[in-house]
């Protein structure tokens, strides 16, 4: 087994871009990874070894984001957009709420996508990450991860499409 300080420098920005993709949040996604190898090094006598180190480190910090959202429930981040949207320029300010609107309609057609799909096009589209790394997040080969990347790309098109 590898020390903790060398799977730090191997793993720590593949499990910071996985946290990015689910996060959306720089310094939360920093703030979860650290959190994330602090409870590896504690709790690295639990790790069985039947999977890879990466792996197991990404389920950590999945489970540490479910307890951020719990904590953060209770907040609205859409009147945060909308604050955000108000300081920009009076003439950037149509560009942007446009933009957003844009966004929010495809996050919304993400979100009604089963919750495989759902990690799978977050990962590929704000983690950046390749259908491998995917693959064995999810613990499943790389091309499943291609083929439900384009089966849920599918399914926004076509309800893209419905709606017009």
């Amino acid at each position: 087994m590898q020390n903790m300080e060398q799977i730090y420098e191997e793993y720590s920005k593949q499990v910071y871009k996985y946290l990015f993709c689910l996060t959306h949040n720089d310094s939360l996604s920093e703030e979860l990874t650290q959190e994330t190898f602090y409870l590896a090094v504690k709790n690295i006598h639990r790790f069985r070894g039947d999977c890879k180190i990466y792996v197991w480190l990404c389920q950590i910090a999945k489970n540490l984001w479910y307890k951020e959202l719990k904590k953060k429930k209770k907040k609205e981040v859409a009147l945060s957009e909308i604050q955000e949207i108000a300081l920009g320029t009076e003439h950037n300010l149509e560009e942007q709420m446009i933009e957003t609107q844009e966004t929010k309609k495809l996050y919304e057609e993400i979100a009604k996508l089963d919750e495989i799909t759902r990690q799978v096009i977050y990962l590929r589209i704000t983690g950046e990450m390749s259908f491998k790394e995917i693959g064995e997040i999810m613990q499943k080969s790389e091309t499943w991860a291609r083929v439900t990347f384009y089966r849920g790309k599918q399914k926004i098109k076509e309800s893209g499409k419905n709606e017009e």
